[in-house]
């Protein structure tokens, strides 16, 4: 098959890429690899538009009566968080976006931007309040979390499912208050308010789940 038709069959017919895998030059199959297509769009897809990492957060195919496939997707942007819709047909294609993930140590903040180490290399790179996000609320000094990069750029992390926190302020507990389900806020070391137990005290040590942002269990010590 000649190498117009192979692309010809790629570029109209996301279907024939298996077929195609075994016909193509070793150096088209790395071209084809290192591209997204329309087909190819799902949620959670990560994504490169004008030079920005995009992640797909929603998604809806459209299948019309007659002319071309629509993809209509809702994307935002792993850098400014801004979100907008976009409608892409059949045969587009997409860079993906140049993403690494690392493993490094929370040190400390002066305020305005929060330092992370790499253990191995002593590399350290800031991420700012924005960037954070709701990780803020169960950030503390020594944990090792999950930074996201983009072309060597860091824009975001990932803690770890669970962390331990110290109440740094609860009320007291009426031991005669036996309600089902009762529950109190309480302050943890971050500053982040959690409904807890009532037989939680201040000064305990708490499992807090990063996902949900709620409290699972006292951790003894």
């Amino acid at each position: 098959m000649k190498p117009e038709r192979q692309k010809e069959l790629l570029d109209t017919d996301p279907n024939c890429r298996r077929v195609c895998e075994n016909l193509c030059p070793i150096i088209q199959l790395k071209e084809f690899y290192l591209m997204y297509y329309s087909s190819d769009l799902r949620k959670g897809l990560k994504i490169e538009i004008d030079g920005d990492p995009y992640i797909v957060v929603q998604f809806e195919f459209v299948k019309p009566g007659k002319g071309q496939s629509l993809y209509k997707c809702k994307l935002k942007n792993m850098v400014t968080g801004a979100q907008f819709d976009r409608t892409f047909r059949s045969g587009d294609k997409f860079n993906p976006a140049n993403l690494e993930e690392l493993e490094l140590q929370y040190l400390y903040s002066d305020g305005y931007q929060y330092c992370f180490m790499n253990t191995t290399t002593y590399v350290q790179d800031y991420l700012s309040i924005d960037q954070l996000g709701d990780a803020i609320n169960f950030l503390k000094e020594n944990t090792v979390c999950n930074v996201l990069f983009f072309q060597e750029r860091p824009i975001g992390v990932t803690l770890p499912n669970f962390v331990n926190l110290r109440i740094a302020q609860a009320e007291l507990w009426a031991k005669g208050d036996t309600a089902t389900g009762s529950t109190k806020p309480a302050t943890l070391e971050t500053g982040y308010v959690v409904q807890v137990p009532p037989f939680v005290e201040e000064g305990e040590l708490v499992r807090i789940d990063t996902r949900t942002g709620e409290y699972v269990e006292r951790v003894k010590e």
